[in-house]
């Protein structure tokens, strides 16, 4: 089993990189593991506290739970992944069965940022973009997903995403194997990340 971890900040086009590796393999080749439906669930707090909580600092993850299941999934066995509301910012009770595949991708911003999580990576990938692209994504995708106007996001973005970006997720680019600047739109990156899958599978 081939492990890939996949970060960079929010907005930078990991899941295009993703999307465009799962294009070049089967189903039955690659499952993808979303360091979001490991977020902490929080549905002891008061919902007005939830608002305010930071997802872009590595105490909002539950990592034990995600190397446990990448461990079993190293061992043959299927996993009932989480899954996360940013709405109500709690985990639901749903899950979604993921069954071990020769190759298995771990996204997310913050997944480079744990050591003993690093350890299991084959192969750890940073998706680098500019500040700027990545905001004007981050205000597209949070208006129209996570039901926040354009005054929410930019308030967000001052007060925790860019801070926890340059505290939390910028310094693990030297952890990289592969930095990949202009994401999904990078063929020559898609195509050596993809010659790495199949040399090993």
């Amino acid at each position: 089993m081939i492990i890939i971890g996949i970060a960079g900040g929010t907005g930078s086009g990991k899941t295009t990189v993703v999307n465009k590796i799962l294009d070049r393999f089967s189903k039955e080749e690659v499952a993808v593991l979303s360091q979001d439906s490991y977020y902490k669930d929080n549905r002891h707090l008061p919902e007005e506290e939830r608002t305010k909580l930071n997802f872009d600092h590595p105490d909002s993850i539950e990592f034990s739970l995600l190397i446990d299941h990448l461990n079993q999934l190293k061992r043959g066995e299927s996993i009932e992944e989480p899954s996360y509301s940013y709405l109500t910012c709690t985990r639901s009770g749903q899950t979604t069965t993921v069954l071990p595949k020769p190759v298995i991708i771990v996204e997310g911003i913050l997944v480079l940022c744990n050591t003993e999580l690093r350890k299991l990576m084959d192969i750890k990938v940073f998706v680098d973009c500019d500040s700027d692209v990545r905001l004007s994504r981050v205000i597209q995708r949070d208006m129209v997903e996570r039901g926040r106007d354009v005054y929410q996001v930019l308030a967000r973005y001052e007060k925790t995403v860019r801070p926890s970006h340059l505290q939390f997720i910028e310094p693990t680019k030297r952890f990289a194997d592969i930095i990949v600047p202009e994401g999904g739109n990078n063929r020559v990156a898609i195509q050596i990340l993809t010659q790495f899958i199949k040399q090993n599978l």
